[in-house]
């Protein structure tokens, strides 16, 4: 597995509480719920034909961003992304 995500074209659904990307025609996810100024991450889903290229790290670092850009807390509550705050101290400040 990498340690550094690649740069990929990740999508914001607000809508949907969700981010993708789509690597070699297959699809991953990052789904989010919201308690008031806090995003929980919920899930976070990469096909096993696309791991271990950082595809879940670059998810997971877009919601932390996105959720620094509105003044959210996060909520780490699936196992990968409590994983990837443990390795991303930067993050740490915004963890609820």
């Amino acid at each position: 597995m990498t340690s550094e995500a690649p740069a990929l074209d990740i999508h914001h659904d607000p809508a949907a509480l969700r981010f993708s990307t789509t690597v070699d025609g297959h699809e991953a996810e990052l789904l989010y719920s919201l308690r008031g100024q806090q995003m929980v991450i919920d899930h976070t889903g990469v096909p096993q034909a696309i791991g271990g290229r950082g595809v879940a790290a670059a998810l997971v670092r877009a919601a932390f961003d996105h959720a620094r850009g509105q003044g959210w807390r996060v909520v780490p509550a699936c196992s990968y992304s409590a994983a990837y705050v443990q390795r991303h101290p930067e993050y740490a400040d915004l963890v609820a």
